[in-house]
C-alpha cells in the first residue's frame, strides 16, 4: 500500500495523541475515500440537466401556488418523523 504524508498543526497532533484507541490512518483513509466517492458522483452529473430540472420544479411549484395557494406542508418534518420512527425500531 502506498504511503502519503500530511501536515497537521502541532496542537491537533497533541490532541490526537491524547485520544487512545483510534487508528488515525484508518480515519484518514475513510475520509479520503468518502471525498473521492463524492467527487466521482459529481463528475458524472450533467449540470445543465440538473439546472433545467430545478428550473422546471420551481416553475411547477409557482403554477400550483398560483392555482391552489401556498401550502404549509413541511416535507422536512415528515422526513424527520419517519427517520425517527425507523431509528426507534432499529434500536429496539
Amino acid at each position: 500500500m502506498p504511503t502519503i504524508t500530511i501536515r497537521i498543526p502541532e496542537d491537533l497532533r497533541r490532541r490526537m495523541s491524547q485520544v487512545k484507541g483510534v487508528n488515525w490512518s484508518e480515519v484518514v483513509r475513510r475520509a479520503i475515500l468518502g471525498r473521492v466517492m463524492i467527487e466521482e458522483r459529481l463528475q458524472g452529473k450533467d449540470w445543465d440537466v440538473v439546472r433545467k430540472a430545478a428550473s422546471d420544479t420551481d416553475e411547477l411549484r409557482m403554477k400550483l401556488e398560483a392555482k391552489y395557494g401556498r401550502c404549509d406542508y413541511d416535507s422536512g418534518e415528515t422526513i424527520r418523523r419517519w427517520r425517527d420512527a425507523r431509528v426507534g425500531r432499529e434500536q429496539s
